[in-house]
């Protein structure tokens, strides 16, 4: 069964220069571990190829429990040099949560 990351968690975005982060925070935190084995940084590159040019690194936080996502070259340059709509990124985060995992 597919299931989008909305209904799981939801989500923050932030941003420095031309690096976005994105956090994905489950509504109830025994969801956390199907999020930690699913939402890989690999499958987030995927979900997000049109948009991410660079690496993207994954950070686990399971006192939160939280995952952080960094995101290299995802603003087209930054806040100050970008010709996007939302040059912080900020509508990114629901991008993030419209990507569908197995459950």
């Amino acid at each position: 069964m597919k299931t989008k990351l909305y209904d799981l968690a939801h989500s923050r975005a932030g941003d420095k220069g031309n690096t976005l982060t994105l956090s994905l925070i489950p509504y109830r935190p025994e969801d956390y571990p199907i999020l930690c084995a699913k939402v890989t940084a690999e499958a987030v590159k995927q979900h997000l190829q049109a948009i991410v040019a660079g690496d993207i690194t994954r950070y686990e936080l399971p006192n939160l429990p939280a995952l952080q996502f960094v995101c290299q070259q995802a603003l087209t340059g930054g806040v100050t040099t970008s010709l996007m709509m939302d040059t912080h990124g900020k509508s990114l985060s629901y991008a993030l949560l419209e990507m569908e995992i197995d459950t």
